[in-house]
């Protein structure tokens, strides 16, 4: 079985008979996300046969292979080859993506309550969520959602105690340090404090989600009336 802990660097775990979990460390940070993107990277640049799915996440990688082509403790030993040349990678420059958004009102009907809630007031919630600059750590949830972060400690706020069965595309939402955009109407329990009136995700493009992972992200707030403007085109 392959290793599940071993003194230093990167960590392995069974996630079934075809997947095995690659960790690279136990809480999220950017380094251990930036190792993720470059083992992603690197596996993209230079493919192992009978692997044929990866999917990041936070601080790991889950790697999927042909049952037929691989058992697990021959496929560790030769990831364990690609973890050493990770230092060598240079990963592409990040998008910077603005992203407009129209805060508060039905929009954002949560502004108000994050606001009270940490003893500020909307346009300061607003100020602090659109200064910072975010990282798509990963996608997930549905397609085209990015799981931002981070978000400035005076904001950082827990899930609704009970989701909302209805939240529409376009909402922009926060849950602890994580901020997001919802691409489709879903049930979901981040705290809304706006909307954009972007297409997160469109099967007529080449690129279908609007953000990858290791792109850098910015609100910038906007009007009723430049949303309205923007959602026509």
């Amino acid at each position: 079985m392959p290793s599940k802990k071993s003194s230093k660097g990167p960590r392995f775990q069974p996630a079934s008979d075809q997947s095995l979990l690659i960790y690279f460390g136990e809480k999220i940070t950017r380094k251990a996300n930036e190792n993720v993107r470059r083992l992603l990277h690197l596996l993209g640049e230079d493919p192992l046969a009978g692997v044929h799915n990866l999917h990041p996440a936070y601080c790991s990688l889950l790697v999927k292979f042909d049952v037929r082509k691989w058992r697990q403790e021959a496929l560790e030993k030769e990831l364990r080859k690609y973890l050493a040349r990770l230092d060598k990678v240079n990963l592409p420059a990040p998008r910077e993506v603005e992203i407009p958004v129209c805060y508060g009102g039905e929009f954002g009907p949560d502004l108000e309550d994050v606001a009270a809630t940490h003893g500020m007031t909307p346009e300061r919630v607003i100020e602090l969520h659109t200064s910072a600059n975010y990282l798509v750590y990963f996608l997930g949830f549905t397609p085209g959602f990015a799981y931002l972060g981070e978000l400035a400690q005076e904001l950082v706020t827990p899930r609704l105690p009970s989701p909302r069965k209805r939240v529409p595309a376009g909402s922009v939402g926060i849950a602890g340090n994580q901020t997001g955009v919802y691409p489709f109407e879903t049930p979901g329990g981040w705290r809304l404090l706006g909307r954009t009136p972007l297409a997160m995700f469109r099967t007529d493009r080449e690129d279908l989600s609007l953000l990858s992972i290791g792109d850098h992200v910015r609100f910038v707030p906007i009007s009723r009336e430049s949303f309205a403007e923007l959602a026509r085109r």
